[in-house]
């Protein structure tokens, strides 16, 4: 391979790498209140408010504010 080939190869693999961990990401079940964040681009507070006014729903793991994919999608529904 000539060094033009490999650096095109060394790109194609970071970009695979780089794309699995946005699939990732996006696939995940479990959310916590950053993850929120940066789904929906609202702010802590914003997601905090729903929490404690009931429109989002929420549980507690070892400490962890966590929401299903499902319930933010619901709220964000309306």
């Amino acid at each position: 391979m000539e060094p033009l080939d490999i650096h095109v190869h060394n790109i194609a693999e970071q970009l695979n790498r780089i794309e699995e961990k946005i699939d990732n990401r996006l696939s995940k079940v479990w959310l916590s209140v950053p993850d929120v964040i940066k789904i929906t681009g609202l702010s802590r507070s914003s997601i905090n408010r729903a929490i404690r006014l009931g429109q989002l729903e929420s549980v507690k793991n070892s400490g962890r504010r966590m929401m299903k994919q499902a319930w933010v999608d619901k709220w964000l529904g309306g």
